[in-house]
């Protein structure tokens, strides 16, 4: 494989996904697959689902055009392909029928059971500084089979305001192909075609996808991205005896998995299912302190850039010789990459939300009561991050210290 076969890939990807999207969306009105309102969503519902049919098309097609002969990799991927189609059936199902959340999570273990069982799994983990852990034949099968569930979970959780998951997923696989790709362009190619099938897939759906969407992926994109992104992972990187490879995915998966932990802890908190919706993920909170649809999207779309940004430099800056010596000029650069990485997230963490919403907050309350102490509006502001009710914007809760 050379290395124009996964550009070719994304390329035929894109076009495939840019063109279907609009048919599917218009199969799936006239089927009833139309979006209800939710409280996951910031959607007023009425937008045609089953966009996850397209990127579902698209890779298929994009993989097996550009899977030279002879892959040595060819069942992994044929068998990772049947499971995408498999995650994309239980996905349009739900679209149109709203399955209960047991019956779904049946359908997303038999889906990535069908990889595991063709060889698709973690069999050891490279440690940073303690090396590789084997694992036995069933704790692996396990490990791998979980960790395809809590992605396709992960995805579909945060897919919630137009183009987050597209845009966010795609951003995801050029990072974990690029990577995949410096790893060994022989023993792992077929995962940098699968990464650039699926962000050629994802980026071609976001033609339709980005606000105002016209179509939504439903849960039979979220879903099915979320496998693909675990798939690559597992061949492209965890799978492989690089020391960096658990690193390398975690952080480029690092936004989606750290919302849906996020908004899972809250609910746990809360007393109520974790698979209950509500209006605690990142885009959520974002939209209360007053920012676009498309903004709060941008804003995403750069701390998950920051985050695969960090992941390649560690594969690709030459910091360290693997063995406990770094390289100072390198290491600094390195460290560099690390504190604007860490900057991006303590800027939308810390001062997009907290300290704007304090400045919209002090406005509010200075109209309604001038006499207000600084005192005053900082514990308005720890409350309302507290229960999410973000009167900033809307109003809806009582000041503290203030009349009903």
């Amino acid at each position: 494989m050379t290395w124009r076969d996964p550009i070719v890939g994304l390329l035929v990807a894109f076009a495939i996904s840019a063109a279907l999207t609009p048919l599917v969306a218009r199969a799936a009105v006239v089927v009833g697959a139309v979006d209800r309102p939710s409280d996951r969503g910031l959607a007023a519902g009425g937008t045609p689902l089953l966009g996850g049919l397209a990127i579902l098309v698209a890779v298929v097609v994009a993989v097996l055009l550009e899977m030279p002969d002879g892959m040595p990799q060819a069942d992994n991927l044929r068998a990772i392909l049947l499971g995408a189609v498999m995650i994309a059936v239980v996905g349009a199902v739900d679209d149109r029928f709203d399955l209960h959340w047991s019956i779904k999570l049946v359908g997303q273990v038999a889906a990535a059971w069908i990889p595991v069982s063709q060889g698709v799994q973690v069999e050891n983990i490279t440690f940073p500084f303690l090396g590789p852990v084997q694992f036995a034949d069933g704790p692996s099968t396990a490990l791998t089979i979980f960790g395809f569930v809590v992605l396709m979970n992960v995805v579909n959780l945060s897919d919630g305001i137009d183009g987050l998951a597209a845009g966010v997923s795609s951003i995801a696989a050029v990072a974990m192909g690029i990577v995949a790709w410096d790893l060994s362009s022989v023993l792992y190619g077929h995962a940098a075609l699968l990464a650039a099938a699926t962000a050629g897939a994802a980026l071609g759906f976001l033609v339709h996808n980005f606000h105002p969407a016209r179509v939504f992926m439903g849960d039979t994109g979220a879903m099915l991205l979320g496998y693909l992104l675990a798939a690559i992972a597992v061949e492209g990187s965890v799978k492989t005896n690089a020391v960096l490879a658990l690193v390398v995915p975690f952080v480029v998966l690092a936004l989606p998995v750290l919302d849906t932990t996020f908004v899972v802890l809250k609910r746990l908190k809360s007393g109520v299912p974790i698979y209950n919706a509500d209006q605690n993920h990142f885009h959520h909170r974002l939209s209360r302190i007053g920012f676009s649809p498309r903004r709060t999207v941008a804003y995403l779309y750069l701390w998950a850039g920051s985050l695969a940004g960090l992941a390649v430099a560690l594969r690709f800056v030459p910091y360290s010789d693997n063995r406990g010596h770094f390289d100072v000029l390198w290491t600094t650069v390195m460290g560099l990459i690390l504190l604007g990485c860490l900057a991006v997230s303590f800027y939308l963490v810390t001062v997009l939300e907290i300290l704007k919403l304090r400045r919209l907050d002090a406005l509010r309350l200075r109209r309604s009561r001038p006499e207000v102490t600084e005192d005053e509006i900082d514990a308005d502001v720890a409350h309302a991050l507290e229960t999410g009710e973000f009167s900033a914007i809307t109003g809806e809760h009582r000041p503290v210290g203030g009349a009903d």
